[in-house]
C-alpha cells in the first residue's frame, strides 16, 4: 500500500507539472496567470489545501472586466467536470465555495448563472468515484455530499437574494434582513424556510468516514460549511422570530406547512448532534426557540377552534371544484388579512 501510494503521489506530481506546461501553451496570454494560479491551486496532494495566494488571485478577478471573470469560472469548472482525481476535485469545490463567501459580485454572479441552461446537479459530480486508494475512495464520498451541498448553498442563495454567509452579507445587516423579512407576504416566507431547511438537511448529511478523519481537506471543508452553519441557522431564527408575530394571522395551511418545515429542521438538529461537529452554544439557542415554535404551532387554535376543524374536515371530503370555486370567492363582510406594521388584521 505505501509504494501504491508513493507512485500515485509522484504520477500526480507529474500530471501537475504537464498540466502547467500545457496551459503555458495554450492558453490565451491575457489569462494565463490565472490559469496556471487555478492548477496550483487545486493539485493532486491530497494532504495540502488550496494555497491562498492562488487562491487570492483568482478571487483578485473579479474586479477585472466579466469576460475575463467568465474566463476563470469556465476554466474552473472544466477542470472540475474532467478530473478523476478526488484530491483535485474538493479543491476545486473549495475553490467554488471560496468564491462564493469571498467572490466580488461579478464572480459570484458568473458562477451561479453557470452554466446557462442552469438544472439541477449542475457540478455532475452525483457519479463521481476515484477507487485508487482507501483515501480517495472516502474522499470520493465527500466530493459528492460537497457538490450537492454547493448546489443547494446556490439554490438557497436565489431565493434569499444574497449569497448566505459571504462577505456582502455581514451579521451587521441583520437588523436590515430583519425589515426585509417582515415585508414578506407568507408564502414567501414559508418558501425561505424550507429552502434553508434543505441547506441544513444537506449539512446534516455529511459524511462520517473513518479514513478521512484529520484529513487537512475535510478540515478545511468542515471550517467552511460550519461558517455557514452558522449563517443560515440566524437566518432560520429571524424567520421562526417573524412566524411569532403572524401566529394568529396563518391560515390552516400554512400553520401545517410551518409545522413539517420545523419538524424537519428539528430532525436535523438530532443528525447534527450524532456528527458532534456542529456544537455551537448560539445554534442551541436557535434550536430551543424552534422546538418552542413548533409547540406553539401545535397548540394554536388552528388546531384546536371549531371554525378550524371545519375547514380541514371539509378538505377530507369529496366535492366538486364548482363548490370548491364557491368557498374561495369572497363576500361582502368577508375578513382579509392584511399585513400592516406587525400584522393587525382589518376587516372589509
Amino acid at each position: 500500500m505505501g509504494r501504491i501510494t508513493i507512485l500515485r503521489d509522484f504520477i500526480g506530481i507529474i500530471k501537475d507539472k504537464a498540466s502547467q506546461s500545457k496551459a503555458a501553451l495554450l492558453s490565451d496570454p491575457k489569462t494565463l496567470s490565472l490559469h496556471l494560479a487555478l492548477l496550483r491551486a487545486t493539485t493532486h496532494d491530497p494532504f495540502t489545501p488550496p494555497d491562498p495566494r492562488h487562491l487570492a488571485t483568482l478571487l483578485a478577478s473579479g474586479h477585472t472586466s466579466r469576460a475575463t471573470v467568465s474566463t476563470v469560472i469556465e476554466i474552473l469548472m472544466d477542470r472540475l467536470q474532467t478530473t478523476r482525481d478526488a484530491s483535485v476535485a474538493i479543491k476545486c469545490l473549495i475553490t467554488v465555495h471560496h468564491i462564493i463567501k469571498r467572490g466580488s459580485f461579478i464572480l459570484q454572479d458568473q458562477l451561479s448563472v453557470y452554466p446557462f441552461n442552469g438544472g439541477r446537479n449542475y457540478l455532475k459530480l452525483s457519479n463521481f468515484r476515484d477507487n485508487t486508494t482507501l483515501l480517495t475512495w472516502e474522499l470520493s464520498y465527500w466530493v459528492r455530499w460537497y457538490a450537492l451541498y454547493l448546489e443547494n448553498l446556490l439554490q438557497t442563495s436565489r431565493v434569499l437574494g444574497f449569497f448566505l454567509s459571504s462577505a456582502s452579507s455581514s451579521v451587521d445587516k441583520n437588523e436590515e434582513e430583519e425589515e426585509k423579512v417582515s415585508s414578506l407576504i407568507n408564502s414567501q416566507l414559508l418558501k425561505e424556510i424550507n429552502s434553508l431547511g434543505n441547506l441544513i438537511e444537506q449539512i446534516s448529511r455529511m459524511p462520517n468516514s473513518l479514513h478521512t478523519n484529520g484529513n487537512i481537506l475535510v478540515d478545511e471543508v468542515l471550517g467552511m460549511v460550519g461558517e455557514d452553519y452558522l449563517a443560515s441557522a440566524n437566518e432560520v431564527s429571524i424567520r421562526v422570530s417573524e412566524f411569532k408575530e403572524r401566529l394568529s394571522c396563518l391560515s390552516v395551511f400554512e400553520s401545517v406547512e410551518l409545522g413539517f418545515a420545523l419538524k424537519r429542521l428539528e430532525d436535523c438538529k438530532e443528525r447534527l448532534s450524532a456528527l458532534g461537529q456542529m456544537r455551537n452554544v448560539l445554534v442551541e439557542t436557535v434550536w430551543g426557540s424552534i422546538s418552542e415554535m413548533k409547540d406553539q404551532v401545535g397548540n394554536n387554535e388552528l388546531y384546536g377552534g371549531e371554525g378550524r376543524l371545519m375547514v380541514m374536515e371539509s378538505s377530507k371530503n369529496k366535492v366538486s371544484e364548482s363548490s370548491r370555486y364557491g368557498e374561495r370567492v369572497l363576500k361582502l363582510g368577508d375578513s382579509v388579512d392584511f399585513f400592516l406594521g406587525r400584522f393587525s388584521k382589518l376587516q372589509y
